[in-house]
């Protein structure tokens, strides 16, 4: 049974007619990257398929599970701490313990930085917050836009080995970036620039 399932999506912005007729299903074990060009589409449908989207759209998305959704920009509360922020995000999915929260932000390389206040750290750290959700996250499917923005290459790395263990055990992740997955899994594409998945 598929996480996540696309039915014939079409949106038009603008005048201009982004995707038409979009179908593709992604099922448990699945790394699907979301490829095009700037102004092809990707943020408009990931967010169409998170059930975000501001925008009118023609077609079906249906979702089977829990659902984790990291947008383009750091959701980060300035005046909160790294350890206050990520606290908040995941406290409607369990009871994380300090111990939990400390762990997750080590992994994004915050470690020493768990009390500062958010404002005094870079656009990259802010990111590193918010990817530190995936550690603690329990949610099969993931949805994220552009996971790898203001990311040094070792995060990358990091990262890319998270995903491939999150699809080991089951789980989909469903990305969009600018640069080609280097990752030791297979790795579906939807290249919105061409219409087509492989």
């Amino acid at each position: 049974m598929p996480l996540l399932a696309a039915d014939n999506l079409s949106l038009e912005r603008g005048g201009r007619q982004l995707f038409r007729d979009l179908s593709f299903k992604v099922f448990p074990g699945q790394l699907v990257q979301i490829e095009g060009a700037n102004g092809a589409g990707k943020t408009s449908l990931i967010r169409i398929l998170a059930g975000l989207s501001r925008y009118g759209y023609e077609g079906r998305v249906s979702r089977s599970g829990a659902m984790l959704y990291l947008g383009h920009h750091s959701a980060v509360k300035a005046l909160l701490t790294p350890r206050e922020n990520l606290a908040w995000h995941v406290s409607g999915e369990a009871d994380f313990s300090d111990r939990d929260i400390e762990h997750a932000l080590a992994r994004v390389g915050l470690y020493g930085y768990e009390d500062v206040p958010s404002h005094a750290l870079s656009a990259g750290q802010h990111r590193r917050v918010n990817l530190a959700r995936l550690y603690l996250s329990q949610s099969p499917l993931w949805i994220l836009d552009e996971p790898y923005t203001a990311i040094d290459v070792t995060g990358v790395g990091e990262l890319e080995t998270l995903f491939a263990q999150h699809a080991r055990a089951g789980g989909a992740v469903l990305l969009t970036s600018h640069q080609a997955m280097a990752v030791d899994y297979p790795v579906s594409r939807l290249d919105l620039t061409a219409g087509i998945a492989s």
